[in-house]
Order: structure tokens, then C-alpha cells, then sequence
């Protein structure tokens, strides 16, 4: 599953493809190598990346500063940095948390 790496550093890369103005924030599934992830926010005056960074954190529960956005400021595909958490740890949290929604599905 390529929707993770782990960074020369040992901070985790993360991939995610945002779906803005969704009805509920929450992971949606694995799709094309990246975690999708529904928010309520719109993707205007960043308010969908500050919306992204409060719910890793949230869901990792970390602080909001060990979650960063690398890359894909104003795209819907983003590459977040996840500080202080095992690429394992990670990993299953995600699964785990798509699971827990409704049944879902990784493809």
C-alpha cells in the first residue's frame, strides 16, 4: 500500500486526495495509492488544508504541528508529513478507521 512512506528522517510521508465540501469530514477509502478523505470545508482561503491538519491531528491524536502539508497547497492531491508516529502505527489507524466507517472498502 504506497499511500505511505517513511522519509529519510524517519517522519512518515502521507498520501491524500481531499473531497471538499463533503457532507461529514472522515476517511473515505484507499484510492488510486492515497487515502481519501471527505471534509466539509471548501477548498477557499485554505480553509480545506487547515481543515485537513486539524483532522490528522484530531485522529492521530498529535499536535496540529506534527502534522504537515508538504505538497499540494491549491491541489486536490496532497502529501502530508506525519510527525512523531511509526509508519506502522499509521498504517493501521488508517485501516482501521476505514474500516470502521460503514464497511468500507480499499480499492
Amino acid at each position: 500500500m504506497a499511500f505511505l512512506s517513511c522519509l529519510p528522517d524517519g517522519r512518515t510521508l502521507l498520501a491524500v486526495h481531499v473531497q471538499p465540501r463533503a457532507s461529514r469530514t472522515g476517511l473515505i477509502c484507499i484510492h488510486d495509492q492515497a487515502v481519501k478523505l471527505a471534509l466539509t470545508s471548501p477548498p477557499v482561503d485554505d480553509a480545506a488544508n487547515k481543515a485537513l491538519v486539524v483532522f490528522f491531528s484530531s485522529f492521530f491524536k498529535i499536535p496540529r504541528q506534527q502534522v504537515i502539508l508538504h505538497r499540494g497547497r491549491q491541489s486536490r492531491r496532497k502529501l502530508v508529513i506525519i510527525e512523531g508516529l511509526s509508519e506502522e502505527l499509521i498504517r493501521a489507524r488508517i485501516l482501521e478507521g476505514i474500516a470502521g466507517r460503514d464497511g468500507g472498502h480499499s480499492g
